[in-house]
């Protein structure tokens, strides 16, 4: 028996598919090859066209079936994870109206704040658990007013994961996870929030039925069977936005346990048994994938825009071309700690919550022609990615998070030692490193939701401990010495 995951993030697809019984990957593939584009129409705008992310899912598809030989009948179950607080709007034909505005779109803050206010800050943070706002619910609103003949159609809003169930089942459906992340969720109440539906004049109807986050959403259509090669009714047994998905994928469940990713974007996520909000919503909080009306299990979640991306930059706009990341990595351990007096500050990528949704984009401090060169310009890249993480993380434990052991998949910027070495030693945390991504995380809580997995603990009995990384305590002083500089910059 297999188990199938997708994983549609805003630079690729990933496609998994898992063996029951042993937990291992059988086969894995992605597309496209370079980075899917951002569209980008004016400054802190982004855009993507679902139909691409359907079309990349496909050839991901296809390249894991022909890999693996794995016949359709013996694929159980399907999940699903995407990049979370997208929106995505279709008619009553199911066809798309827009490109989706997706998660590092700027352009609804301002809707989002007027929200804030209206609805009333301590209301919003208590029932919502967030301020409104860039995310789902206040790009609806922005389309609202600036697109009116779109809205006018609107028959269903989704998130990105919904749309790519809707194209495997032909359902529109959600989850409360999904709602929660587009902020349509009243944590009180435990229904739809009727705050952000009255203020932003939102039909009930836009919204999708509700399916549990583990159990049957839907199964594979007649159209999609034909198209992918599956067989008809395969179930789709699970789905979840890309962090939450990332914590599942790590086995963190419980209270206190720590998950961490470092692509386009980065982020800390914390799960927590408690309802709990930053006043100033610089850190977000949403339902986590165990999370149940009966259960709290919330997600505390550190997001940092310019992650990955300025290490993508630079090796595209700095004569770089011709080398690997792993190149750029050896040349930035070249540099000492500190990058002799080169500070970056990462933010060039939208509107950082971290900063209370100021957009002050990327910058860097104290270069001298004469001392400095490409290899300090690497090290300041990866620290100030760091340093941003750490700033947030300082926040978190303000909330009661006890951060001490963070895990993450071996992948993206923690392929790199400066990278994993710095973050411990500026937290003091301990690093654990897992053969695991988002993909494999959702076909396993695929598992889980199709019942072939008796609990979580049985379905990540397989993940397998990489890498670990200790702080280095004979030098938090020339890090933090760094980190108060870069500190100095932010304040």
């Amino acid at each position: 028996m297999y188990l199938l995951g997708y994983d549609i993030g805003s630079s690729s697809v990933k496609v998994s598919l898992v063996n029951v019984d042993s937990g291992e990957t059988v086969a894995s593939d992605f597309y496209p090859k370079k980075e899917m584009e951002i569209i980008a129409l004016k400054p802190g705008w982004a855009e993507q066209d679902p139909s691409v992310w359907w079309a990349n899912l496909k050839m991901a598809h296809q390249s894991v079936m022909s890999q693996s030989k794995v016949r359709a009948e013996d694929i159980k179950a399907i999940g699903i994870t995407w990049q979370m607080h997208g929106l995505v709007l279709v008619d009553k034909e199911q066809n798309v109206l827009r490109p989706s505005i997706i998660w590092c779109d700027s352009r609804a803050i301002p809707y989002g704040e007027k929200a804030m206010n209206a609805i009333g800050k301590e209301r919003c943070l208590s029932h919502l658990l967030n301020s409104p706002g860039n995310f789902t619910a206040s790009k609806l609103a922005w389309v609202k007013e600036n697109e009116p003949s779109v809205y006018e159609k609107i028959d269903k809003l989704m998130l990105p994961g919904d749309y790519i169930a809707m194209k495997l089942s032909g359902e529109v459906v959600t989850t409360i996870e999904g709602l929660s992340e587009g902020i349509f969720w009243d944590f009180k109440t435990q229904t739809i929030s009727e705050d952000i539906l009255q203020y932003f004049g939102i039909p009930k109807s836009f919204i999708p039925e509700q399916k549990p986050i583990f159990g049957l959403q839907g199964a594979v259509s007649a159209t999609a069977a034909k198209e992918l090669g599956l067989k008809q009714g395969t179930p789709i047994t699970y789905r979840a936005g890309d962090q939450p998905n990332n914590a599942l994928s790590l086995n963190v469940f419980n209270p206190g346990e720590i998950a961490s990713t470092a692509g386009t974007s980065g982020v800390v996520y914390g799960v927590s048994g408690k309802v709990e909000y930053d006043t100033k919503s610089r850190v977000n909080t949403f339902a986590h994938v165990n999370y149940t009306k009966e259960l709290t299990r919330l997600g505390v979640l550190l997001c940092i825009n310019g992650t990955g991306i300025l290490y993508s930059w630079l090796k595209h706009n700095l004569a770089l071309q011709g080398l690997s990341y792993d190149d750029m990595n050896k040349l930035a351990s070249q540099s000492p700690i500190g990058a002799k007096g080169v500070t970056i500050v990462p933010f060039g990528n939208g509107a950082e919550r971290v900063l209370e949704n100021k957009e002050p984009n990327c910058s860097i401090h104290g270069i001298n022609f004469n001392v400095h060169n490409n290899k300090d310009l690497l090290r300041a890249a990866q620290e100030g990615i760091v340093f941003s993480y750490h700033y947030g993380m300082e926040i978190m434990k303000d909330l009661g998070m006890d951060i001490h052991l963070i895990r993450a998949g071996y992948a993206n910027m923690y392929l790199s030692p400066i990278f994993s070495q710095t973050l411990a030693s500026i937290s003091g945390s301990l690093i654990e490193l897992f053969n695991t991504d988002g993909s494999v995380g959702a076909a396993k809580g695929a598992g889980i939701g199709a019942g072939i997995y008796a609990s979580n603990d049985e379905a990540f009995a397989s993940l397998k401990k990489l890498l670990v990384v200790e702080p280095e305590s004979q030098k938090v002083s020339q890090y933090e010495e760094a980190y108060q500089r870069w500190k100095a910059l932010i304040n």
